[in-house]
């Protein structure tokens, strides 16, 4: 019965990303909207600083914050 059930499942997933894949077509990127006014692009430099850099960085605040939280809980029990 585990086999009919993950056979479904796969079928399911498998059917779900073709379904993705075919309506998100790159060809649909090329023309352009009534309206679209782009600006200039980004430099190397600010595309890593924007894409990897700044959720680094947010993501060692957050958990700067809650180690910090966590300790002062510890030492008041």
């Amino acid at each position: 019965m585990d086999k009919k059930n993950a056979l479904r499942a796969a079928a399911v997933t498998a059917g779900t990303t073709l379904m993705m894949l075919l309506m998100t077509s790159p060809a649909l990127a090329v023309t352009r909207d009534d309206g679209d006014d782009p600006g200039t692009g980004l430099s190397i430099g600010e595309t890593i600083g924007l894409y990897v850099v700044t959720p680094i960085v947010l993501f060692l605040v957050i958990a700067g914050l809650v180690m910090v939280g966590d300790k002062s809980r510890k030492q008041q029990g």
